[in-house]
């Protein structure tokens, strides 16, 4: 197997890898696919690895072996798609690394929701890959070009959307041209989005397992349940990520901006530093006319990473619970006090 045809032409183009060196295909449990110079193998994490280590390796990694089958190292990764794992456990949950490129399938049926889809905007900035959202199943929906140009205006500026149908081909051209050999793309989205159907519809086989919607929501069962490799026909691969029921983000404060940045670009002219765009006066994100539904979703994952910061930074959680005893201590003083 050529390592380069797999992806290291985009990982390290000026470095030759040592035949040592391998990526991991798939994942289960601790036992992984791992594609080599000598073709597939199955390998396992050394015990170094495993009581060391910050995170046991993911899809797309790229690994160092011994005695063949053996993981010994998780080479540094180019990019990483996280989310914070799902429950109370404040920890990040790697789905996959070294993509260039986060597709963000979306159905244009009862699936559709643009809140959702910034909530992805901000995961796929953080890890570093470029997004393109998919708006799959455009046969369902005879506005599905308006569909595209409002999703541009008003909650995806700047970022390419794409209107097809995996069921009829309608637009899967325009897939693989986003994409040159040895680049590595990773499809993300809700189950029943049509990512295995995409898959599918690009390999002209029936490799991946699909299922029906349910008619009343357009939710689907999770019928891809690992995240796995695929070397495509056109020399570049995609990876097929299960469905998520739950995406919580794990980011930097900064990439909210970057997926709202209209309304980061107008927050540098208020009047405050720390205006919170609601009531302050000089405030000229909301003199902009911004719309309220996008506004309150930039707000609200603003407070959702803010939460993340102090659950992760302790001296940050001991500075805001400082401040609130503050402010608690003013009022029973001072109930009449204003604030």
């Amino acid at each position: 197997m050529d390592l380069f045809e797999i992806g290291w032409e985009c990982y390290a183009p000026s470095q030759i890898p040592d035949i040592s060196f391998g990526r991991v295909a798939s994942a289960s449990r601790e036992r992984f696919l791992v594609w080599t110079g000598k073709g597939e193998i199955l390998a396992t994490i050394s015990g170094t690895l495993r009581h060391y280590s910050a995170g046991l390796p993911c899809v797309g990694d790229w690994v160092a072996l011994r005695a063949g089958n053996v993981i010994t190292e998780v080479l540094p990764r180019r990019t990483q798609l996280s989310r914070k794992r799902p429950g109370k456990e404040v920890r990040e949950q790697v789905l996959a690394a070294n993509i260039d490129i986060l597709f963000i399938v979306s159905g244009l049926d009862r699936d559709y929701n643009p809140r959702r889809l910034e909530r992805y905007l901000v995961l796929a900035y953080e890890s570093g890959a470029r997004p393109v959202i998919l708006l799959n199943k455009a046969d369902l929906r005879p506005d599905a070009l308006d569909a595209v140009v409002a999703l541009t205006q008003r909650h995806a500026p700047g970022v390419t959307v794409l209107a097809l149908s995996a069921l009829t081909g309608l637009g899967m051209e325009s897939i693989p041209a986003h994409l040159t050999r040895g680049q590595t793309a990773a499809l993300i989205g809700s189950s029943g989005a049509g990512k295995s159907t995409i898959v599918n519809c690009l390999l002209a086989e029936q490799r991946q397992q699909t299922a029906k919607v349910r008619s009343a929501d357009s939710k689907g069962r999770h019928t891809t349940t690992r995240r796995e490799l695929i070397l495509m026909p056109g020399r570049y691969l995609l990876m097929d990520l299960p469905g998520l029921r739950e995406l919580q983000l794990w980011a930097d404060p900064e990439q909210i901006d970057n997926a709202f940045n209209e309304v980061a670009s107008l927050a540098e002219l208020c009047r405050f530093r720390d205006c919170t765009h609601t009531h302050e006066p000089g405030c000229a994100v909301r003199d902009a006319g911004i719309d309220e539904e996008r506004l309150a979703g930039y707000r609200k994952l603003q407070r959702e990473v803010a939460f993340l910061d102090r659950q992760t930074d302790a001296n940050l959680a001991r500075e805001t619970k400082r401040r609130w005893k503050a402010v608690h201590k003013e009022l029973r003083h001072n109930p009449k006090g204003r604030f």
